[in-house]
């Protein structure tokens, strides 16, 4: 007998298949500061979120909610304009239940995306940020419950959560491209609240490079159900205890928006070569 998740997986595929036959095999979850991506994409089908049985809608300003089939680079791909997160009210399943359909419609690579706040204290705002690692302090895991096994096993590995393939690979095209990126370990906060000082000290301290509200438990299902993954971040302020200073939703979104074309331009050759 189906488990409950698998049922709604493929209610939702079904639906899918009524407005499309494409099979991407390439995902992207777009984050702040990449939506610019979608322009490049040539679209042959738009859903939005809304239409698609059980799939969660966003509720964050700056994200849309429309999942795009089309291609890019030459490559078919499925774009997610808009993310979900944790501190909106939606379970870890909700959250990543949009990663499992793409899954089943075809996709073995996973292009995720998202803004971060710098700890790492060589990293400036603007920097792209390649995610070689990350830690979850969300508190909470889209596993936890009854496992399918039709969908992953029960413990998956996580010793390499982005791909090192990948990895390498958007450094040589970044450098091809001229464009300076870090590379580091990303941690995933609750939020919606920013940080207080002592706890970027303490995020420092543990190792993480920057500081965000999502893309692990995207990651955590992606790398489940035997996805390549590649996560990149746009250093969108600087969390550094001693000149803290305060930051507002609106400076984020600007610093993204300036340093999105070097994203935009690094994920579209990334693509290109697979």
């Amino acid at each position: 007998m189906a488990s409950k998740l698998r049922t709604e997986i493929d209610d939702a595929l079904r639906f899918i298949r009524t407005r499309t036959s494409a099979s991407p095999s390439i995902g992207i979850i777009l984050g702040t500061g990449l939506g610019a991506l979608v322009q490049e994409i040539e679209r042959e089908t738009v859903i939005d979120y809304g239409d698609i049985p059980h799939f969660p809608v966003s509720t964050v300003e700056s994200h849309h909610g429309k999942l795009i089939f089309g291609t890019l680079a030459g490559k078919n791909v499925v774009a997610m304009q808009g993310r979900f997160h944790f501190y909106e009210g939606y379970s870890m399943k909700q959250i990543t239940f949009p990663v499992r359909v793409m899954k089943f419609l075809g996709v073995e690579t996973l292009l995720i995306s998202n803004a971060a706040g710098a700890l790492n204290p060589a990293f400036v705002r603007g920097d792209i940020m390649l995610m070689a690692d990350h830690i979850n302090l969300l508190g909470d895991n889209p596993l936890i419950g009854p496992n399918d096994d039709t969908l992953g096993p029960r413990f998956p590995d996580m010793s390499e959560p982005y791909s090192n393939e990948l990895l390498e690979r958007a450094q040589v095209v970044a450098q091809a491209l001229n464009i300076k990126v870090q590379k580091g370990v990303y941690v995933a906060m609750q939020g919606p609240s920013l940080e207080t000082r002592s706890e970027y000290r303490f995020l420092r301290t543990i190792g993480a490079d920057a500081v965000g509200m999502s893309t692990v438990p995207e990651d955590i299902v992606a790398v489940q159900m035997g996805m390549k993954v590649f996560g990149v971040s746009i250093i969108t302020d600087e969390c550094f205890p001693d000149t803290l200073k305060p930051i507002t939703l609106e400076e984020v979104i600007a610093v993204a928006n300036k340093a999105e074309p070097k994203m935009t331009a690094i994920m579209k050759e990334v693509v290109r070569g697979m």
